[in-house]
């Protein structure tokens, strides 16, 4: 774990690369000693309908939630938190530079007794963190 879920406008689709969005995510939180390479994942949700600001269809949005076990200090969120949003921003700045795009980041913490857990991903990994 953690997880993020992103979640974005479908009038996004043809003028962002959210397959590359996703891995720039993906390659940024795992140099982020919060979160263990292997428990990354990162997905992201096309919404179609959706209503923003003055109902203007040329609005877009990017949600990006992240979900992660808990017992993380304060700060060490903050700042993880800080480092995906900026990573976030900088590959979606062209794109907001010409275009109305709203762009948020949640963290929210998971309770280890209520998250079963299991699988073999890090029995694969070329790299181990």
């Amino acid at each position: 774990m953690p997880h993020f879920q992103i979640e974005y406008s479908g009038n996004l689709e043809e003028a962002v690369d959210i397959g590359g969005f996703c891995e720039q995510i993906r390659a940024k939180a795992v140099t982020i000693d919060t979160f263990p390479a292997a428990g990354v994942r990162v997905r992201a949700t096309r919404v179609d309908h959706y209503a923003i600001a003055d109902g203007n269809p040329k609005h877009a949005f990017v949600d990006i939630s992240i979900r992660l076990r808990a017992g993380r200090a304060p700060d060490v969120k903050a700042d993880a938190s800080q480092q995906i949003f900026e990573c976030a921003h900088d590959f979606l700045a062209d794109y907001m530079s010409q275009h109305p795009l709203a762009l948020s980041l949640e963290m929210r913490d998971i309770d280890p007794e209520l998250s079963p857990k299991t699988g073999t991903i890090r029995d694969h990994l070329e790299i181990t963190k």
